[in-house]
């Protein structure tokens, strides 16, 4: 290794080691009992700086933006996602993130390249939230019929409402099972389940669920055999997953053409570059240059909207 490149790789080895560290810091907290609490020791274990110096930024955090912190970061968003962690915790995990990535492009090449870098921090966080919350919400609507039909075999058992919920949320899987735990604490405290069974429903855009809060709440004003509503709910919404199976079966090949599409300038870019190099320079050395690069960068952005929206089918 030349010696001009050592202390660039030193450095970027140690911002990374820094990254996990806080990383490690700010992991979700479980909700495991702790086994000190399990088996209590005489002397306490010391925090260390780096816990500190965590607890001390999160803390600055929630007192400056409130403990009930919104948009794409916030507590609604992380909540969506199935994250344990705060949303003051998570955004300084984002800022740590920025700021490491930051260092390692302004070693690598100059300015231009750390504020790149470190927009990569916030764009990621963002694209992984947005990720885990579709896998959990296409989860949940594909436990939703066998809930119903463990929801309706309790009622036919002779349980109440509450306590077929109960059971269901302690048989079901993640995410079912924890949403409806969530409904059954809320219930407890004097929260109407219809309510909170609505809440979820727009929490993870389930519209099946909102209809079954509505099916339960008429069933309990006019009264009536809820066991047969949810089996006919669940029959619904079997044959809603079905057509719904076909509609993306149908769209795959529009959305795969998309892909292509949105891929295929930055691939091209990417092999020019790396097959001649001295090409692709023109553009990042003068001024016209920039400006037809962001021209592009532009409505590239417009047309994979675009693209987007067309290939997105609503039911």
């Amino acid at each position: 290794m030349p010696p001009d490149s050592v202390l660039p790789v030193g450095v970027a080895f140690i911002l990374i080691a820094i990254m996990l560290a806080l990383f490690t810091t700010f992991r979700p907290h479980y909700k495991d009992i702790k086994i000190s609490r399990r088996r209590p020791s005489s002397a306490q274990d010391e925090t260390s700086v780096i816990s500190r110096l965590s607890e001390v930024t999160v803390a600055a955090v929630e007192h400056r933006f409130g403990p009930g912190i919104s948009g794409p970061f916030g507590r609604d968003a992380l909540g969506g996602a199935g994250l344990k962690s705060t949303a003051s915790e998570f955004i300084v995990l984002i800022l740590s993130a920025s700021l490491v990535l930051g260092a390692i492009g302004l070693l690598i090449q100059g300015l231009l390249l750390a504020f790149l870098f470190a927009a990569m921090g916030p764009v990621g966080a963002w694209l992984f939230i947005k990720a885990k919350t579709g896998r959990r919400q296409a989860a949940f609507e594909g436990q939703l019929s066998d809930m119903l039909m463990s929801l309706s075999g309790s009622l036919r058992a002779g349980h109440g409402v509450a306590q077929s919920m109960q059971s269901a949320s302690a048989e079901m899987p993640a995410p079912m099972g924890e949403e409806l735990a969530r409904i059954v604490n809320e219930t407890r405290v004097g929260r109407p389940a219809t309510e909170s069974m609505a809440e979820v429903g727009r929490r993870m855009q389930c519209e099946d669920f909102e209809w079954l809060s509505q099916a339960i709440e008429i069933n309990r004003e006019v009264g009536g055999d809820l066991a047969g509503v949810l089996d006919h709910v669940a029959e619904t919404v079997r044959e809603r997953a079905q057509i719904k199976g076909q509609v993306r079966a149908l769209a795959a090949e529009g959305k795969f053409s998309a892909y292509i599409l949105v891929a295929l300038p930055f691939c091209v870019a990417a092999f020019i570059n790396l097959t001649n190099p001295g090409y692709m320079s023109v553009l990042v050395q003068n001024t016209l240059g920039w400006v037809l690069i962001a021209t592009g960068v532009i409505m590239m952005a417009i047309g994979s909207i675009w693209i987007s929206r067309m290939v997105k089918i609503k039911f």
